[in-house]
């Protein structure tokens, strides 16, 4: 498994001279990071981390704390999907300007092959970014090599990177938006707040946000959702607007988790 991905970026490198991991702070980027940087290819390995209002602080402090740990060339940039009225809308393929904006940002400041964490998974669900990424060329290491998610949160293990091995999953906060509505710096800032309120409260296995045209609907793991008697999601409630201003006046729910409700919520609706 190992053998066969070294091969491709020992190949990738070879054939285009230098390469650009495209790093957002979860498992896969993060993971293909390390291992790339490991392979003894100096300079050739360059890790860039875009930052914008949709990507959360945690995730560029984990980022910025790892290439610290690891000496990786690390650049961080702006990639401007903010200025891009057509991400900004929140259409149904929301990720394709996203990353779109990313990886032509990312081609002009290197020059060489951009790279993404990609994985055999991610290839089941909608993902308008893997379009994105094909228009400009992108490639994925580890769908070349066939590995899965499992296989990488393995391969995070077997470089000695434990926490990152078991890192929950954590999309872009823009994710949480009920599709059609705008996206706002201030929205992004308030999912945020709230997720790391709650992380901090209650220590859930997942947690979501959602920003719905009818207010926030908070999405908890089963667990421990079970875990919440009403009386308790009151004072959850209660105890998050008295801590965070944005959520005060605001029509908030506690629900189940679901993948992807953004786009089911919408869906359901237009239906």
């Amino acid at each position: 498994m190992t053998e066969r991905l070294a091969d491709i970026i020992h190949r990738i490198i070879a054939d285009h001279g230098s390469a650009a991991v495209a790093v957002s702070g979860g498992v896969d980027s993060m993971t293909l990071s390390s291992f790339s940087h490991r392979l003894g290819v100096g300079n050739k390995v360059r890790m860039i981390h875009a930052v914008s209002p949709a990507v959360p602080a945690a995730a560029t402090a984990r980022v910025r704390a790892l290439a610290k740990e690891e000496n990786w060339r690390l650049d961080v940039i702006d990639a401007g999907e903010f200025s891009d009225e057509r991400y900004r809308t929140n259409p149904v393929n929301r990720c394709f300007y996203c990353k779109t904006n990313l990886y032509q940002s990312l081609a002009a400041m290197t020059g060489g092959m951009v790279l993404s964490g990609a994985n055999m998974d991610d290839l089941g669900d909608y993902r308008p970014g893997l379009q994105a990424a094909a228009n400009n060329g992108v490639r994925h290491p580890y769908v070349e090599a066939g590995l899965a998610k499992a296989d990488v949160r393995a391969l995070a293990q077997q470089l000695g990177l434990p926490a990152l091995a078991t890192l929950p999953a954590s999309p872009c906060l823009a994710s949480r938006v009920e599709t059609g509505l705008r996206i706002m710096p201030s929205d992004m800032a308030l999912i945020d707040s709230v997720e790391t309120w709650l992380r901090r409260e209650l220590q859930p296995d997942t947690v979501r946000c959602r920003v719905r045209h009818g207010g926030i609907v908070i999405e908890l793991d089963p667990e421990t959702l079970s875990g919440l008697p009403s009386d308790r999601r009151t004072a959850v409630l209660d105890a998050l607007r008295e801590q965070i201003d944005e959520t005060k006046g605001r029509m908030i729910q506690i629900a189940a988790y679901r993948r992807g409700s953004a786009f089911v919520h919408a869906n359901e609706a237009a239906g």
